[in-house]
């Protein structure tokens, strides 16, 4: 268990990591059905690493299918960003929480509320994806100073030179974007997902994880052979849209945390 502080999540990642552990990182759309909180529960009870939560928006560019629906039923049922983050506070899971939503949302809350609203909530990092490096000052000014860790994305087209920046600012961990395009369930992963970790892995020492189309515990195996971990959301998505309890969702979790550790 660690301390769900702020400004917690490299150093669990880290912890874990140099312990020899791959890391899991799945994804719950915040307010998506009664027992989303209960999902995160039995998700982390499962062996997740952290779990990233997401903050619906009802334009989320950089989302396929699964996660546009996702956030569009959550939106539907009445979920606000303020809300869905007023209800993690009494969360007390034992792993680190990392929010994810789009910069449409930050701007408009207020930076500095945002930053402050993330803390209050115990919520260690942020994903703010379309924001890109050079606009990243104002927000990241008011993250800082907060202790929210920023997360960023690196994509398989991203050049070395602007790579290396990313990972220099990047806080948390670095997120390795497997496939140009959306997210979403793949039944193969990407060749250039371990292109990518390899790149990664070459320019910084922080915790790379690989996302989107990781989709089965053999995906999981795969991406995680060449980086620190992977981070799981549509595929859960899919099945809670579906019907899934958070029994099941924690089934499957712990389904991807036996393959990772079996290597």
């Amino acid at each position: 268990m660690t301390d769900d502080a702020p400004g917690a999540l490299e150093a669990h990642l880290r912890s874990q990591r140099d312990a020899g552990r791959k890391l899991l990182v799945p994804y719950v759309t915040g307010g998506l059905g009664e027992h989303w909180l209960e999902v995160i529960e039995a998700m982390t009870a499962a062996g997740a690493d952290a779990v990233e939560v997401g903050i619906p928006f009802s334009d989320p560019v950089m989302d396929g299918p699964t996660i546009q629906e996702a956030s569009q039923r959550s939106l539907d049922g009445g979920a606000t960003p303020l809300g869905i983050l007023g209800s993690l506070e009494g969360l007390h899971v034992g792993v680190p929480l990392v929010a994810m939503t789009y910069y449409n949302l930050v701007f408009r809350t207020g930076h500095r509320r945002f930053a402050r609203s993330l803390t209050a909530s115990r919520v260690a990092g942020a994903i703010v994806p379309d924001v890109p490096l050079e606009e990243l000052d104002d927000w990241s000014r008011a993250a800082d100073d907060a202790g929210v860790e920023t997360v960023l994305l690196a994509a398989p087209v991203t050049p070395d030179d602007r790579l290396a920046r990313i990972c220099e600012r990047s806080r948390g961990f670095v997120y390795g974007v497997s496939v140009m395009g959306i997210t979403g369930e793949r039944q193969s992963l990407a060749e250039s997902a371990a292109v990518m970790a390899k790149r990664l892995k070459a320019v910084t020492d922080k915790p790379v994880l690989i996302g989107f189309g990781v989709s089965t515990p053999a995906h999981a195996v795969e991406a995680a052979a060449e980086a620190d971990g992977v981070i799981v959301a549509s595929a859960l998505m899919r099945r809670l849209l579906d019907g899934a309890s958070p029994e099941d969702l924690g089934a499957l979790v712990a389904e991807m945390r036996a393959a990772l550790d079996a290597g």
